[in-house]
């Protein structure tokens, strides 16, 4: 699987896992003042997801397809 098509299953799960973790508390939201504080959470938390899969023993975790090389260049 080529480098580039990795970075984004990873990013689109990043993404995914950050939503959901908000989504209730954004369908409860009835406007966008009340949505933003929870969309701004959801970047967080992909945001630190991310992070936390960049660790080398997360990454040993991973399914092949998820990791990125050692040297961390891609």
């Amino acid at each position: 699987m080529k480098d580039s098509t990795k970075r984004t299953a990873r990013t689109v799960l990043q993404s995914a896992v950050g939503l959901a973790v908000t989504l209730p508390a954004i369908v409860t939201a009835s406007g966008i003042p009340e949505a933003l504080p929870w969309v701004a959470g959801s970047l967080a938390v992909a945001g630190g997801f991310a992070r936390v899969m960049a660790v080398p023993g997360v990454q040993a975790l991973l399914p092949s397809w998820l990791r990125t090389d050692e040297d961390g260049q891609g």
